[in-house]
């Protein structure tokens, strides 16, 4: 459990909701709580969660989220479209994880009104924080607080690096592939990680991405997921 004075902005989510998203029991919540397995913040006799920490927990330890995690903030919301916009990169340099980074912040994929030095040191305070390597040779590095820019849709930069790279992940493999993700808003930033996070677990893509594969044959797969997604979703609550 984490101190109540580190608590983030974005702490709205309670044992009950935590339980509905991660398909667990709230008596399994609360013993991941207890054991601090499960990032979580006691505040006035209650725990509430960090939205971001739940989605990279469930990235980190395989566990699949319903792909409409955030629908108020994804409806419509086309992954395939932010993976265009920021592209497929092959042969990323880098022997270092810090080296690596700044190697995707000067790609092309990252928007021009986005500062790159900015972009970077965000990145890199993340990391020192906690690996955002979540295993396989995968890392979904991105700020701490998510990073917005004033754009149509999000961004995601897709990068297979020239040579595998420490990054501290949490299976001890070194990671070869990298998805960087930026958002013109909070909410729909939220909404892109849960959609990636759900792609990651499909077999099918995570064996595009061990095998390095062209864009277009990514971007296929994940055009097929979409609408996976879009059929799949049940109707928003109010």
């Amino acid at each position: 459990m984490r101190p109540p004075g580190r608590c983030p902005a974005e702490m709205d989510l309670n044992v009950r909701e935590v339980a509905r998203l991660l398909d667990l029991s709230e008596s399994e919540v609360y013993r991941q709580v207890r054991e601090g397995t499960l990032p979580a913040y006691r505040v006035h006799e209650q725990y509430l969660f960090n939205r971001v920490e739940i989605l990279e927990w469930a990235a980190r330890h395989s566990h699949r989220v319903a792909p409409d995690l955030y629908p108020a903030g994804g409806a419509g919301l086309q992954l395939a479209a932010a993976l265009a916009r920021g592209g497929v990169h092959h042969a990323v340099p880098g022997e270092t994880r810090e080296q690596v980074l700044a190697a995707v912040t000067r790609l092309p994929g990252i928007p021009e009104s986005v500062d790159r030095a900015l972009l970077l040191q965000l990145m890199l305070s993340r990391e020192a924080l906690a690996s955002t390597g979540i295993g396989d040779g995968i890392a979904l590095p991105h700020p701490r607080d998510p990073l917005v820019f004033p754009s149509d849709g999000p961004v995601i930069l897709l990068c297979f690096l020239e040579r595998p790279v420490e990054f501290a992940a949490i299976d001890q493999q070194q990671v070869r592939t990298l998805f960087t993700l930026l958002s013109p808003s909070i909410r729909l930033h939220l909404a892109t990680l849960a959609r990636l996070s759900y792609c990651i677990h499909d077999a099918m893509f995570r064996q595009l991405l061990a095998d390095r594969a062209p864009a277009d044959a990514i971007l296929s797969h994940v055009r097929l997921l979409d609408g996976e997604v879009a059929t799949s979703r049940p109707p928003a609550r109010p």
